[in-house]
């Protein structure tokens, strides 16, 4: 049984992203997977170049992205992988940059293109995706982001077979306000709030990554 949780942070340590993948692994740990973190900005790695060669009809491997990079074999072992988490925090409306490459490259190549939208991972396995972002929860509709989480939800399930989502919103992004551009935020308010809500996001978290391994453990 593993676990793979990919971090599209570039903040690797004691940042919300991150917090939260871990609470979901030791959550998914604690059913008796073995778990394994990535963090994507710690690789070299490009987004789908177009090159269409998971898509030749005389291709020798199917479902194999073609570019060979530090994502490769990060790709070869979600292959096997037993459930995935995908976590981000939300920039400008979407994925960060490096979340949004490994995305294509991971999707593409099991996507043939079929008539029925059928596609090649060949199991059905649970996967997660993680977002943090600097908005509050009642201003998701207003920003759009709800569409967008709504077709990343799709996309998953229709590569994967099921996908769970779960949002931490109105997260704290400075450790200390006073020392950036910050006029719009309280930053008071933010640490206060980081303090009381944000170890509930991440009990949420251990959560999600429990119940995604329980079905394998048993």
């Amino acid at each position: 049984m593993n676990v793979i949780a990919l971090n599209g942070s570039p903040r690797k340590k004691n940042w919300n992203t991150v917090s939260l993948l871990e609470h979901a692994l030791a959550g998914a740990a604690s059913q008796g997977a073995e778990t394994e973190l990535v963090h994507l900005y710690d690789l070299k790695f490009s987004g789908c170049i177009s090159c269409f060669a998971c898509k030749k009809l005389d291709r020798k491997k199917r479902c194999v992205c073609a570019v060979k990079d530090d994502l490769t074999p990060v790709l070869e072992r979600i292959a096997s992988a037993d459930a995935l988490i995908l976590g981000s925090p939300i920039y400008y409306g979407t994925e960060t940059a490096a979340m949004r490459a490994c995305f294509e490259r991971l999707c593409f190549p099991y996507n043939p293109y079929a008539v029925d939208w059928k596609c090649e991972f060949g199991r059905v396995i649970p996967t997660a995706l993680l977002y943090t972002m600097n908005i509050s929860e009642e201003m998701i509709d207003s920003f759009g982001y709800r569409s967008h989480f709504s077709l990343m939800e799709r996309t998953m399930a229709m590569h994967f077979g099921t996908c769970e989502v779960m949002l931490c919103t109105d997260t704290l992004q400075y450790s200390d306000y006073s020392k950036y551009e910050s006029a719009k935020f309280d930053g008071v308010a933010k640490g206060k709030r980081h303090e009381e809500v944000f170890p509930q996001d991440c009990q949420r978290a251990y959560e999600l990554g429990s119940r995604m391994a329980r079905p394998l453990a048993g």
